[in-house]
């Protein structure tokens, strides 16, 4: 099965605020680089739509290593969190409601999909997939041709 490296990181210009997204996908001859701004949304749900727009891009199964400076996304993955929260019905442990709901379910069913292990990264420590991952997100968020983020609900309880 072939491999794919995929570096997400999601950026937002107040939070919530104008968002962005930057991802990049390197196969083992090509890399190639998708970012998209969003109207009104939050830091969190970049981070997931990073690599949710990642792994769409995929056209058949990989083993796929994500790296992300989102503990948030990699904690509530590989920690097996998110997984938790949809077997008891979109509640955390406290019996708040989860987060971010629609991308999870995305999310979760993409890594169905694929061989995915998460990898955190510190952000903005001189990684250069991250630090241009950042640059990509930052832009589409200061883009001009922004889409509207349709799951945002405007709750902003933190994780």
């Amino acid at each position: 099965m072939e491999h794919v490296e995929i570096f997400t990181d999601g950026a937002c210009l107040g939070n919530p605020g104008r968002g962005g997204c930057g991802t990049i996908l390197a196969f083992e001859m090509d890399c190639f680089e998708l970012s998209f701004g969003y109207r009104h949304t939050t830091n969190n749900r970049m981070e997931l739509m990073a690599c949710i727009v990642a792994l769409e891009a995929l056209d058949h199964e990989y083993v796929v290593t994500v790296y992300s400076d989102s503990k948030y996304l990699v904690d509530s993955v590989s920690k097996g969190w998110a997984m938790t929260w949809m077997r008891n019905n979109w509640k955390r442990s406290g019996g708040s409601l989860a987060e971010n709901i629609d991308l999870w379910m995305r999310l979760l069913a993409l890594i169905q999909k694929h061989q995915v292990k998460f990898v955190w990264v510190k952000g903005h420590n001189g990684h250069p997939e991250n630090e241009r991952c950042d640059q990509l997100a930052t832009a589409a968020a200061n883009g001009s041709i922004l889409l509207e983020d349709v799951g945002y609900t405007g709750r902003d309880v933190m994780f």
